[in-house]
């Protein structure tokens, strides 16, 4: 299985970027133990003369091109469920145990996700009530992965 993360708004280095690229890194190493065969990072925006729910729709647009046919879908999105790190990594594990090829996670933009997004998620996750700033929820999210990864390969980073 291939794990993607689809996000609206574009890298701009610095340390958020750093952690970005290292727990990708450190997942993809990981998810070859377990099955998982890549872990890569898709960016876009959208043209900034949009706002509302026409923003939302080009950004959804966007979001989905990049997300393979027959893909699992993970919405982030702060109505989502919450759950934790090992939930999360069984999570994985049944998509991968069931034969899925592709999980795309979708991080939106500013102002959310669009209906056709809300769509065609099969999963909406919350990274709990706060907001985050974007680049730091796609580290957190990327960290999260590689704790799954972690996780499934029996590997002692995460304690419970």
């Amino acid at each position: 299985m291939k794990i993607l993360i689809a996000a609206i708004g574009k890298k701009r280095g610095g340390p958020e970027q750093a952690l970005i690229d290292d727990y990708l890194d450190r997942a993809g190493g990981f998810g070859r133990r377990v099955g998982i065969s890549g872990v890569s990072l898709y960016e876009t925006d959208a043209p900034k003369s949009l706002s509302g729910d026409a923003l939302k729709k080009r950004e959804g647009e966007l979001l989905l091109k990049a997300v393979p046919d027959g893909a699992k879908v993970v919405l982030l999105d702060e109505t989502g469920d919450a759950i934790d790190s090992e939930d999360f990594a069984a999570l994985i594990a049944s998509w991968r145990d069931a034969g899925v090829n592709d999980l795309a996670f979708l991080v939106g933009g500013a102002d959310g996700h669009g209906e056709q997004t809300r769509t065609r998620a099969d999963k909406t996750l919350s990274m709990g009530k706060m907001t985050w700033p974007h680049m730091l929820a796609r580290a957190m999210l990327a960290e999260q992965i590689y704790r799954a990864m972690t996780i499934l390969s029996g590997h002692p980073y995460h304690r419970s």
